[in-house]
């Protein structure tokens, strides 16, 4: 049950004002029609992150758990400082607008997230906690978390978000979840 919990909050934290959420905004604002919009962003959360769990649990395998936490602490570290910078969406994430909404999603959704922080956060997360559906059930139902909002209510929605104030608290939960592994590595070397 914490692997679920770290993940869902970790996740929809990190998600707030990132670029897979500014996506969703696009789509919605483009296709009107949240629900093969959450269906596409659904399909390519579970793909992109049990791709990025698996590559993590096959990771953690190889290491031992103290140099693993302090490997998933360091990288919590670094994502709450890259949870400083907001992200931008270049105007050819949304292109192929004759595809339909689902497709449209399932495809932009799924190339925006390689790389992201919170495809990287999903993989240190796999790799600290043994069990891989729970951390991906997690990641994904934070991403659906933080962007259902956002597509279903669109775009007056979004410019109410008070975003600087939310990528502060996703980078303090990014440094307390870094500073809580580098203890348990530092605890269990002893």
């Amino acid at each position: 049950m914490e692997a679920f919990l770290v993940s869902v909050s970790t996740v929809a934290f990190a998600e707030m004002g990132d670029r897979t959420q500014l996506l969703c905004l696009m789509l919605a604002a483009h296709y009107r029609r949240p629900w093969p919009i959450l269906a596409g962003v659904l399909c390519a959360t579970l793909a992109n992150h049990a791709l990025a769990g698996l590559i993590g649990v096959r990771l953690g395998r190889f290491l031992t758990p103290v140099l693993l936490d302090t490997l998933v602490g360091v990288s919590m570290i670094g994502m709450a400082l890259c949870s400083l910078k907001p992200d931008t969406l270049r105007e050819d994430a949304t292109q192929g607008r004759r595809a339909n909404a689902f497709i449209a999603t399932l495809i932009a959704f799924f190339v925006a997230e390689m790389g992201d922080k919170t495809q990287i956060a999903t993989l240190a997360l796999a790799a600290a906690y043994a069990n891989l559906l729970a951390v991906v059930a997690g990641t994904t139902a934070g991403m659906l978390l933080a962007n259902a909002p956002v597509v279903l209510l669109g775009k007056v929605f979004a410019e109410r978000l008070p975003l600087k104030a939310i990528q502060y608290a996703a980078s303090a939960l990014f440094l307390v979840l870094g500073a809580l592994f580098i203890f348990r590595a530092v605890h269990g070397a002893r």
